[in-house]
């Protein structure tokens, strides 16, 4: 997994008493959630970024796209 650090939160008495009392292993709760908001936040920059480059192809007509495609195949 390679080096780690330590995040600490507060939280409420209670729930730290109900999480201990249904067994639930706080430490990777937290590590597996941490990694899902940021696969989460990945994608939706990814997504972001996707919108951006469609909006510039678009801006592209048809014609010229295909010939700079076609002319960077021919160059190979």
């Amino acid at each position: 997994m390679g080096e780690q650090s330590t995040v600490c939160a507060k939280v409420p008495i209670e729930l730290k008493e109900k999480l201990a009392n249904l067994g639930v292993n706080v430490s990777e709760l937290i590590r597996r959630q941490l990694q899902a908001e940021v696969d989460r936040l990945e994608r939706e920059r990814l997504r972001e970024q996707a919108k951006e480059v469609s909006a510039i192809f678009k801006k592209i007509p048809p014609d010229e796209f295909l010939e700079s495609v076609r002319a960077t195949r021919d160059s190979r």
